[in-house]
């Protein structure tokens, strides 16, 4: 928003004298569709192919070049057409709204003959639908079937990023009732709550964008056992991993402990350098023999 207001008091100020101009989508567009900016001046003999394009920074807060790169594998083309430079955006995201503006390396320019004004464009989108219910995290995920015994309550949450915050409906298969919330909650469930169940998100802005997601409730017998519930799968899965993950450290932690143990008990090579050593028999270190030989005995 910050940012938004910056350009609109810019624009205010400078837009009775500016002659570097920029065009562009002056509505919202649909994610995918192809956008195409243009730079020319109105009344100025300057060259246009000293002229590039920049686009505003919202992490770093400052106005950077825009090469011909490919953001998110969709290419940004930049060409010179007469006297106009105009750049295409053949995918347009989430990321491309701007503000872009185009700006002259000439010198001794004036300032309208420096930048244009800046130019920022909507780009409306909606991602597709998750669920999600306590006790199942994001890298767990929703099974498709969701197990539950009887008397249980059932909390299912649906959710969508988008451009603006959707309308979130829940229905079931074979009933006639809508639920205008992005929560499904089932108290106490009975055998006549299982079924198929339906989250619907439309975006509040352009029809054409919704998104749907169903999620299939079986009611368990009363019989049943405990493991055979969804929640009872989760916590053996929990239980699982944490057992394998103890049992990896005292795995290792009994590898060190040993290895530790033999370093100490080991020994290296004797370097005893007295042994080298030749010894006589009318010598200190000789040893007790019947033989009268001067020679040495090792």
């Amino acid at each position: 928003m910050k940012v938004f207001l910056a350009v609109a008091v810019v624009a205010l100020i400078h837009g009775s004298y500016a002659t570097l101009l920029i065009k562009g989508p002056s509505e919202p567009v649909l994610e995918g569709e192809r956008v195409t900016l243009e730079c020319q001046y109105s009344d100025s003999e300057l060259n246009i192919s000293q002229v590039h394009f920049e686009a505003f920074s919202k992490y770093m807060q400052c106005w950077r070049p825009v090469a011909q790169r490919s953001w998110c594998f969709y290419s940004m083309q930049v060409e010179q057409t007469g006297d106009s430079l105009v750049m295409s955006i053949p995918y347009a995201g989430r990321y491309y709204e701007g503000p872009y503006r185009c700006v002259s390396d000439a010198e001794n320019v004036t300032v309208e003959d420096k930048s244009s004004l800046p130019l920022a464009f909507k780009v409306h989108y909606m991602g597709e639908l998750s669920l999600s219910r306590p006790g199942y995290s994001s890298y767990l995920g929703m099974p498709e079937e969701l197990k539950v015994r009887l008397g249980d309550e059932v909390v299912v949450q649906c959710s969508a990023s988008s451009s603006e915050e959707p309308n979130y409906f829940w229905n079931k298969d074979g009933d006639d009732w809508i639920l205008p919330s992005s929560k499904l909650t089932l108290k106490k469930v009975t055998a006549m709550d299982g079924g198929r169940y339906t989250c619907m998100a439309e975006h509040p802005s352009v029809e054409s964008l919704s998104k749907t997601r169903t999620i299939s409730i079986s009611v368990l017998p009363a019989d049943a056992p405990w493991y055979a519930s969804s929640n009872g799968r989760l916590v053996l899965m929990t239980s699982a991993a944490a057992v394998s993950l103890l049992v990896l450290i005292l795995s290792m932690s009994v590898f060190l402990c040993r290895r530790a143990k033999q370093a100490k008990t080991s020994k290296g090579p004797i370097d005893d350098r007295s042994q080298k050593k030749p010894i006589y028999k009318s010598s200190v270190e000789s040893l007790p023999s019947v033989s009268g030989d001067k020679q040495p005995l090792v």
